[in-house]
């Protein structure tokens, strides 16, 4: 077996899979906050992320999510790409996605009025903290913890657990909350710590249009 070959045991999918995704694409800026999990620059200055700690993370964010009732769990996306990876993970583990506008005061103010109105959340989930800043800043608001998906130029202010990969990129968006929703069953019993679930990445994908 290559060293290759060795260190795909240890992950929560090959490497390839996470390399094909995008999941260590990241951008021309790095934040400090973010250096600890850059794994390289490349020539034409884009940086890449270590998608082993991004593994390791996620079985963290699986290992954590499971200590809350999923009821008390939302996960927010203003990005239009992380819309239906975040309502397939809410689905399939019983917590609240957010994918349309975040209206102020969703988490702060009793008194706001309409279909998504106020909720009162253990634990949030964001994918892009800089794209979710309003959800993130009332979370601080009211003390509670928060998972965000964190690429080279996100500050970490306020996150209680990152998780760093590409947040902005379609399958990588959809093989991360794939793989963060089947860690959380398994922490949960529903699924065996070998099994595989019903559903795959390709559930969690947006739809492209093609005209």
């Amino acid at each position: 077996m290559s060293d290759a070959e060795a260190s795909d045991v240890e992950l929560l999918t090959p490497m390839d899979k996470y390399l094909a995704a995008g999941c260590h694409i990241g951008t021309q800026v790095k934040t400090q906050d973010m250096e600890p999990f850059v794994y390289r620059q490349r020539p034409i200055g884009l940086y890449v992320l270590d998608v082993r700690k991004t593994d390791e993370r996620i079985r963290t964010a699986g290992k954590f999510i499971n200590r809350f009732n999923p009821d008390r769990v939302v996960a927010v996306s203003g990005r239009v790409y992380g819309k239906r990876p975040v309502e397939s993970f809410s689905g399939y583990i019983g917590a609240h996605a957010f994918t349309e506008r975040f209206v102020p005061g969703t988490l702060t103010n009793p008194n706001i009025a309409g279909p998504r109105s106020y909720v009162e959340p253990e634990l949030l989930i964001l994918t892009d903290p800089r794209t979710d800043q309003q959800a993130l800043s009332e979370a601080a608001r009211i003390g509670i913890p928060v998972i965000a998906l964190c690429d080279t130029d996100n500050v970490t202010t306020n996150i209680d657990l990152v998780i760093p990969s590409n947040n902005r990129g379609r399958k990588a968006l959809a093989l991360v909350y794939y793989l963060i929703t089947r860690q959380v069953l398994r922490e949960k019993g529903d699924l065996a710590p070998d099994a595989e679930p019903s559903f795959t990445p390709e559930d969690f994908e947006p739809q492209v249009q093609r005209f």
